[in-house]
C-alpha cells in the first residue's frame, strides 16, 4: 500500500468517460446488483451526475470520524488525491490509506491482490476494529470484486464498497452506504452469539437511535425531550466506534433525523426496529415528534402529554424572542433541508422555496406536508438550476444554499448564506434550536444595504471572459470561439451514437 507521494498511474477506463459508459462497463464487469440497489434506493434526479463534490467524500469521512476504523481508497490517483486533501480540509487527522494501479493491474486482476495484500496488512486488531475499502468509480467500472475479501482477520472486519460517483447520487448518501453496510455486518454478529456492550454500558431505559449527523448538542437536547416519557437518546448513527452500532440495533426505535439513510433503515426493519420521520423543530415538529415516538414505543398519553408541556412553551417562548422577518429561499444537499425550513417558517420567516438534493421518501412526508400547507414549494433531487431559477422567481431578502448559488446570490447583490458551514453546523432541536439561527440569518439580512453598495461599485468590471478593468474594449474573438464550440458538438454528436449502438 502507497501514501500519495507515489506515482500517479494511469488508469485503464478513465475517469473522464461519460457516467453512461461508466455504468455500462460497471454491468458488463458483473456490478448490475450494486448499481440496481443504488438506482432503487438514491434514485436519480433530472441531472446525471453530482453537482456537489465528489460523493465518495460522505462514506470517507463517515470512516475517518470512526475510533479504530482504517480506511483504503481504491481509485485514479488524481481523485484519491482530491478526496484526501478535502477530507483534511474538514479536519480529519488520520491517513488515508491508498492502492495504485495502472491498466494492466486493473485488466489482470493484480489490483484485487494489492488491495487484498493491502488489508492483510493493515489488519492489526491492538490498532483497528475494522477496515473500510471503498472502490471508486475505475474500479467499480471494471468490476474489482471487494466483495471477495477476506470478511474478517485476525478479528478485524473487513468491509469492501462501491461508491461510484455514476451510481451514488450525493455525498450525504454516501454516508449512508458505508452506514448500512457497517450495520448489516454488525446485525450479523449479533445473530450469531453475544457481542460487546457500549463503552457507557447499556442504558436502563428504552432507547430511541438518532439517524444522522446532527450538531454536537442536538442529541443531549433530544433526551432531555424524550426523559420525561421515560425514554433515552440511543446513539446517533453513523457511529464514532463500532461498538455503538451494536447499541444502535438494540433500540426499539429509530428517529430518521435525516429520512436518506435508505440502507440503514433497511437493516433496522430487518431488525424488526420501528422508524419515526421527521424530527423535533420548532413547536409543531416538536409536538408532532414526541407523538410519534411515544406512540411508537406504547407510552402512556398522560406521559406525552408531560413531555409535551415540559418543552411546548420554551420552544414558542424561544421562537417569540428570536423573530425573523424577510423571504428565504433555501437548498442544500445535507438532506436536513426540510427541517431547517420547517424551523425558519416559525420564527416568521417567509420561505417560499426550499431544493434538497436527496430524493423524496415516505420518511421526510410528514416535513413535505407541513411546508406546503405554509405555501412552500418543496423540491427533490433539485437541480443547481432549479436553485438559481427559485432565487430569480421569489427575489428573496436572503438564499440560503450551495456554494454556487451563494455565488450568483453575490453576484445580484443578494445576501446570502452557505447551508453545510453556517446553517446545519448549529442546533437545530427543542428550544435550544428554536433561537439558534435568528442572529445570523437576521445579521446576513442586514446586509443588504452593503451588497447593494458593493454591487454598485464594481458595476462596469465585466463578466466571463471580459471580467476585469479595460483600457479600450477587450478583444473578443467569436470566430474562435464559434470553431470551438462546433468541436464540442461534433464530440457531442459522436458520444451520443457510441451510447446508441
Amino acid at each position: 500500500m502507497n501514501d500519495l507521494t507515489a506515482t500517479p498511474s494511469v488508469d485503464g477506463l478513465g475517469c473522464h468517460a461519460g457516467a453512461g459508459q461508466m455504468a455500462e462497463a460497471a454491468r458488463a464487469a458483473g456490478n448490475s446488483e450494486i448499481l440496481d440497489q443504488y438506482a432503487a434506493d438514491y434514485p436519480q434526479g433530472p441531472h446525471d451526475k453530482p453537482q456537489s463534490m465528489c460523493p465518495a467524500f460522505g462514506s470517507l469521512r463517515v470512516g475517518l470520524r470512526m475510533r479504530r476504523v482504517a480506511t483504503v481508497l481504491s481509485g485514479s490517483a488524481c481523485c484519491v488525491y482530491g478526496l484526501t486533501f478535502v477530507s483534511h480540509f474538514y479536519g480529519a487527522r488520520r491517513s488515508v490509506g491508498y492502492v495504485p494501479f495502472n491498466s494492466e493491474s486493473l485488466v489482470t486482476g493484480k489490483l484485487f491482490e494489492d488491495i487484498r495484500d493491502a488489508v492483510h496488512e493493515l489488519a492489526d486488531p491492538d490498532r483497528y476494529d475494522a477496515v473500510v475499502v471503498t472502490n471508486l468509480c475505475v474500479p467499480t467500472a471494471s468490476g474489482v470484486p471487494l466483495r471477495l475479501l477476506p470478511k474478517e482477520i485476525n478479528g478485524v472486519r473487513i468491509i469492501g464498497i462501491d461508491v461510484p460517483g455514476f451510481g451514488v447520487p450525493t455525498h450525504a448518501e454516501a454516508k449512508d452506504v458505508l452506514a448500512g453496510a457497517m450495520l448489516a455486518y454488525a446485525r450479523a454478529e449479533i445473530q450469531a452469539g453475544p457481542v460487546a456492550a457500549p463503552a457507557q454500558g447499556r442504558s436502563d431505559r428504552p432507547t430511541v437511535t438518532l439517524l444522522g449527523e446532527m450538531f454536537p448538542a442536538d442529541p443531549m437536547m433530544i433526551g432531555a425531550m424524550l426523559a420525561p416519557m421515560g425514554l433515552a437518546a440511543g446513539p446517533v448513527v453513523p457511529c464514532r466506534e463500532w461498538r455503538e452500532l451494536y447499541a444502535a440495533l438494540d433500540s426499539g426505535v429509530v428517529a430518521a433525523i435525516h429520512p436518506f439513510y435508505t440502507a440503514s433503515i433497511r437493516e433496522f426493519q430487518a431488525a424488526g426496529r420501528t422508524i419515526v420521520g421527521s424530527a423535533p423543530v420548532g413547536h409543531d415538529g416538536t409536538m408532532e415528534w414526541l407523538a410519534a415516538i411515544g406512540a411508537a414505543y406504547n407510552v402512556a398519553p398522560d406521559l406525552i402529554a408531560a413531555a409535551q408541556n415540559a418543552f411546548g412553551p420554551a420552544i414558542k417562548g424561544a421562537l417569540a424572542a428570536n423573530p425573523i422577518k424577510g423571504r428565504i429561499t433555501l437548498s442544500g444537499y445535507e438532506g436536513s433541508e426540510l427541517l431547517v425550513a420547517r424551523l425558519l417558517i416559525e420564527s416568521g420567516a417567509d420561505v417560499p422555496y426550499v431544493g434538497t438534493a436527496c430524493a423524496k421518501n415516505e420518511w421526510s412526508a410528514a416535513d413535505r406536508a407541513w411546508l406546503e400547507a405554509k405555501g412552500c414549494v418543496v423540491k427533490y433531487r433539485a437541480s443547481l438550476e432549479d436553485d438559481l431559477a427559485a432565487m430569480e422567481a421569489f427575489k428573496p431578502d436572503l438564499a440560503v444554499g450551495t456554494t454556487p448559488v451563494v455565488q450568483k446570490a453575490k453576484e445580484r447583490g443578494v445576501p446570502s448564506l452557505y447551508f453545510t458551514n453556517l446553517i446545519s453546523a448549529r442546533p437545530l432541536m427543542g428550544p435550544a434550536g428554536a433561537g439558534s439561527l435568528a442572529q445570523v440569518v437576521n445579521a446576513a439580512m442586514g446586509n443588504k444595504t452593503r451588497m447593494e453598495g458593493m454591487k454598485a461599485f464594481f458595476e462596469g468590471v465585466g463578466t466571463g471572459d471580459t471580467s476585469g478593468i479595460w483600457e479600450g474594449a477587450p478583444n473578443l474573438r467569436p470566430d474562435f470561439r464559434a470553431i470551438h464550440q462546433k468541436k464540442l458538438d461534433k464530440a457531442a454528436k459522436a458520444a451520443k451514437a457510441e451510447e446508441m449502438i
